[in-house]
């Protein structure tokens, strides 16, 4: 789904993380950078996080072997983090852990639950875009997700300052490399009869 926003030049970036009702499954591997041993570790496997550790994952990352998609560093290995010096690996990549991106945190396994079922957005040139749903959805589980979607990007909106006023233009779904249907327009009633001249692109 793509959303299209009437925005100013260079105003603030609409960005933030979402859980679907129906989240839209992904092999996503998250690395969890805790003690390898105890609670929080194994907490954290159960999740569903493929890499947990510190300094074995350190080196790993220095030998440039990054098999992970997400990194999510427990608070109290933050120093031994900034002590191995990754940032100008894992920063570029966008993999760095920070508490503002809500990757540094207490309780590791939640976090990983969340990431495993939920979903990033962010603006790029005026549209926001998000997968929401798979082939095998019902017309019930789309429609809700699409909902909870535009409502929390309508919140967004919402928040910005007066002065950055940003309204949502065009709402477009299509399936992966295939044609937009606009969501903007009327809605005919389950009884219309559509001809092939109304869907016909001009």
């Amino acid at each position: 789904m793509a959303l299209k926003l009437k925005s100013p030049k260079n105003g603030p970036v609409v960005r933030n993380r979402l859980r679907l009702p129906h989240p839209v499954k992904t092999d996503i591997r998250i690395c969890v950078i805790c003690p390898p041993e105890g609670k929080i570790a194994d907490a954290a496997r159960a999740a569903g996080a493929v890499l947990v550790g510190e300094e074995e994952i350190f080196e790993q990352i220095k030998d440039g072997k990054i098999e992970f998609d997400r990194c999510i560093a427990h608070i109290d290995s933050v120093p031994k983090l900034n002590k191995a010096a990754l940032g100008r690996i894992l920063g570029p990549k966008g993999l760095m852990p920070a508490a503002k991106s809500g990757t540094v945190v207490k309780d590791p396994a939640t976090a990983v639950k969340e990431m495993v079922g939920g979903a990033e957005y962010r603006e790029r040139l005026g549209v926001v875009r998000m997968a929401i749903g798979q082939l095998g959805y019902t017309p019930e589980m789309l429609a809700e997700n699409i909902k909870i979607f535009l409502d929390s990007v309508k919140k967004d909106l919402a928040q910005l300052s007066e002065k950055a006023h940003k309204e949502l233009a065009e709402v477009v779904l299509s399936s992966t490399n295939g044609p937009g249907i606009t969501l903007s327009g009327e809605f005919q009633s389950p009884k219309s009869t559509i001809t092939p001249k109304d869907l016909t692109v001009l």
